[in-house]
């Protein structure tokens, strides 16, 4: 069995709290800007990722997590181009040119480009890739997902000498239906996905910005509690209001994006006082 590095970039005793960076639209997408009729500019989108970017540094973030979040509709590798590729290492290059080494980066390349993703992670010195459809198949808001990467996407990893790069995976993931997998139950796909040599499962509620259930939460645990070492991450709807709720969870980090915007909308610019606020509760709970 492959070694879980998790707690190499991660602190094992706290549950850490990963801002989630949304990349403004990238070339050919339909919400990209032409700028008035002129050419796309780069350099628009590097400097708002590097302002949200100092922005999580100065309240103590304890990781970043960089997305193609306003590329929608999205679409699936086939049919994305490689300037989405060159785009995201150009802008996560700057990235990890202002963040300290001590803080892990990584990335997801919206829909399933997984691949790509970890590519980037190695060009950049990132740290954590977010996969989908890593186990089992599913049916997306971007179309069938009909076959699980996690068998090529571990053998792409090793073929570029990247097994230092951590591959966290969404189960059940949001967004989508399950009906393909019903006959199996949230615990069962956290087994597979264990077995499959993930280096951390991902549960979220149904949609952005909803929660995982309590619920959920216990049963994954009651699933792997045979494996201390596997990460448990939240993927979405941790908000400053139900934070207590995932502490003594036995939750390794918790992935936040819509509730750092202004007005806790995902589309909206980074709220500088929504995140002070988050991180003062944080941490006055991690000190009980």
């Amino acid at each position: 069995m492959l070694k879980n590095n998790f707690f190499k970039y991660f602190n094992r005793d706290q549950m850490s709290v990963i801002g989630m960076i949304h990349v403004r639209p990238l070339p050919g997408t339909p919400c990209a800007s032409r700028n008035h009729g002129h050419c796309f500019d780069i350099q628009q989108l590097i400097d708002h990722a590097c302002n949200d970017a100092l922005i999580y540094i100065r309240n103590g973030i304890n990781g970043i997590l960089v997305e193609n979040m306003f590329d929608i509709p999205y679409v699936q590798s086939e049919d994305s181009g490689p300037e989405i590729t060159a785009c995201m290492t150009r802008i996560c290059t700057e990235l990890r040119r202002i963040i300290p080494r001590e803080i892990p980066c990584g990335i997801q390349i919206l829909a399933g480009l997984n691949q790509q993703a970890l590519a980037v992670a190695q060009a950049c010195q990132f740290q954590f890739i977010r996969t989908e459809g890593f186990i089992f198949s599913h049916v997306a808001d971007e179309g069938l997902m009909p076959k699980a990467c996690a068998g090529p996407l571990l053998r792409y990893r090793r073929q570029i000498d990247a097994e230092q790069i951590l591959i966290l995976t969404d189960i059940k993931k949001k967004h989508c239906s399950h009906s393909i997998t019903d006959d199996l139950n949230l615990m069962e796909t956290a087994k597979a996905a264990r077995f499959f040599l993930t280096d951390g499962i991902i549960i979220t509620g149904r949609e952005t910005g909803d929660p995982p259930s309590i619920a959920d939460i216990d049963q994954i645990n009651q699933s792997l509690s045979v494996d201390d070492d596997q990460p448990i991450l939240i993927g979405s709807g941790v908000t400053e209001q139900n934070l207590s709720r995932f502490f003594d969870k036995n939750i390794a980090a918790i992935i936040v994006g819509s509730h750092f915007k202004q007005n806790g909308k995902w589309f909206n610019h980074l709220s500088e006082e929504r995140i002070k606020c988050f991180m003062y509760k944080y941490n006055q709970l991690q000190r009980k």
